[in-house]
């Protein structure tokens, strides 16, 4: 790695831009991610987080704007990103016919590593998956083989990792495996760009979390920082607790109303009332 791919974000989006004929999916997306952190990308079903990941990870071409991953542009030297990264999707990817050691000996023979069994073991221990290494993938809990799956993407020590949802369907238990996980690849000096529904999914896991709704950053910055625009607190009986983002969306349409800022330390914009997305 260069002095400069040092000092610059690990992950850097400006004016990034998707739309499908009339649909706009995407409408001037901007944020960095540090390296070594763990970046939230938070959204409802249909905001475009996973159409971010799929341009950031180069399966998808951007209609306007730039995006840099460790150091690459994602347009133009969609090959050293590749090398730079692991994408880890919605679903599980890991072949059940196998044993979960057989899956990371057959993923590091692929990627033409020496030694893959040690690789293997290796990993199998770093994810407290030792005892069950030679057992089916397909007797596995939910969490065990999401950890799996995790464990397979970081063959070859990728310094970056996409996760698309990770614990999506997962129970309570499988979901905080899951988040130990995560945590410990960026104590390994992993940089996280996750994607999720859940807001305690980014409270527990990100260094900074931003906000996706309708194709745009709605904000942007840590979780104190986001709990200091909240309004104070009150006690009342609602059907249906308001999400983050619900909350979030009133704070920008009334601040918008009255030109006034949300903070300097904190991003954020104002979402459009047309259009649909994906």
């Amino acid at each position: 790695m260069t002095a400069n791919q040092v000092r610059e974000p690990a992950i850097h989006v400006q004016g990034l831009e998707k739309s499908y004929k009339e649909l706009h999916v995407l409408r001037g997306v901007e944020f960095d991610v540090a390296r070594g952190s763990i970046f939230a990308l938070l959204g409802s079903n249909g905001a475009g987080k996973t159409t971010v990941v799929k341009i950031l990870s180069t399966l998808l071409k951007a209609d306007g704007g730039t995006a840099s991953v460790h150091g690459f542009d994602v347009a133009t030297q969609a090959g050293d990103v590749r090398e730079s990264i692991s994408l880890t999707g919605q679903f599980a990817a890991v072949d059940e016919v196998l044993s979960g050691r057989e899956n990371l000996v057959l993923v590091a023979r692929l990627r033409h590593l020496k030694d893959p069994g040690q690789i293997a073991d290796d990993l199998l221990a770093r994810f407290s998956l030792t005892d069950a290494g030679g057992r089916k993938a397909a007797t596995y809990s939910g969490g065990m083989r999401r950890r799996l799956d995790i464990a397979m993407s970081l063959i070859g020590n990728p310094p970056i990792i996409f996760l698309d949802e990770p614990t999506t369907g997962l129970d309570p238990e499988a979901r905080i495996e899951v988040w130990q996980a995560v945590r410990d690849l960026a104590k390994n000096g992993t940089t996280v760009l996750l994607t999720t529904q859940y807001l305690d999914e980014a409270e527990q896991l990100a260094d900074r979390i931003a906000i996706l709704h309708q194709g745009r950053i709605i904000v942007n910055g840590t979780l104190g920082e986001l709990k200091a625009l909240l309004p104070p607190a009150k006690v009342e009986y609602v059907e249906k607790q308001p999400t983050l983002e619900d909350v979030f969306l009133k704070l920008v349409g009334s601040n918008s109303k009255n030109d006034s800022n949300t903070g300097a330390d904190v991003d954020a914009g104002t979402a459009p009332s047309d259009g649909t997305t994906k």
